[in-house]
């Protein structure tokens, strides 16, 4: 068993649920930081190794005392999709900033921040600008760092079998964008490694790498439908970002204007890792929707 304490936030979340049960693995002593204990699994409030910490990290007071007796700080904090009226500037770096400024409080050695892969690119836009605001604050700290920029993950190609079951998948330009999206286990292992590592940025996906054309085929595969796939002119997908921060709520624009951006984007990163495939990932995702 490790010896010294690591605090996880986030750890409800999709990614933070992976990295929690391989911090526990790695038998390394963790403090959780949940606004709801009850969205814990029984079964974890009583394991040796966890301590589970109510507080809401949007909310400074609430947070004081969170990093006492801890070592390094994962933070996967962030909101993919608006809910409960928070903007991205609130959760993806106030939350997180409030999080450092306790880490830097009590001294913690390394803090390791999940973000996104080409945020530097997407800065124009509202999660890209947040996430690289934290970034930066992050960097001239004096903490240790590491910050982690996964390509897609696996949860969010579940919106191409979706579109698939539903008998035609509708696609960008010519649909040739690569990516190579990593399933949370295989990224948790990445991020639980950089308690140990001196890297300070690593750019991670998984071991397969796609165009979208070949996600939307994949995906008809697996639902033994015939191969329905229509590609919109990019223009569309540029108006619809144009015009939709005046027509959409923010609540629902800023998910499209993230998914619509990533959509003309090549997502390749040069590390690609894990066992996990798409493939047999849509194959479970088709067996629980029957």
């Amino acid at each position: 068993m490790k010896t010294e304490k690591i605090l996880l936030a986030g750890a409800t979340g999709y990614l933070g649920q992976f990295i929690l049960a391989e911090l526990l693995k790695k038998e390394h002593p963790t403090r959780i930081v949940v606004r709801n204990k009850a969205k814990i699994a029984p079964a974890l409030l009583t394991h040796p190794l966890l301590e589970v910490v109510e507080a809401e990290v949007t909310k400074p007071q609430t947070l004081q005392g969170v990093c006492k007796g801890v070592s390094q700080v994962i933070s996967t904090v962030g909101i993919t999709q608006q809910k409960d009226g928070f903007t991205y500037e609130q959760v993806d770096y106030r939350a997180n900033r409030n999080l450092l400024n306790e880490a830097l409080h009590e001294g913690v050695q390394k803090f390791v921040y999940v973000s996104v892969f080409k945020g530097e690119m997407m800065r124009h836009i509202a999660i890209g600008a947040a996430k690289e605001r934290f970034v930066e604050a992050l960097k001239v700290s004096g903490i240790d760092y590491c910050i982690v920029r996964p390509s897609g993950f696996y949860s969010d190609m579940g919106n191409f079998l979706k579109m698939a079951k539903g008998g035609r998948v509708r696609l960008f330009g010519k649909g040739q964008c690569a990516m190579n999206p990593i399933h949370g286990e295989d990224l948790a292992q990445v991020c639980v490694a950089q308690l140990e590592s001196a890297e300070k940025e690593v750019n991670v996906g998984g071991a397969e790498v796609f165009t979208h054309t070949e996600i939307a085929r994949l995906a008809f595969e697996v639902l033994h439908k015939p191969v329905k796939i229509t590609y919109l002119p990019d223009w569309v997908r540029r108006f619809i970002l144009k015009i939709g921060k005046y027509l959409m709520p923010k609540s629902a624009y800023g998910t499209v204007e993230f998914v619509f951006t990533v959509m003309a984007m090549d997502s390749v990163t040069p590390l690609k890792v894990g066992k996990h495939r798409l493939k047999a990932h849509f194959e479970a995702m088709s067996e629980l929707a029957n």
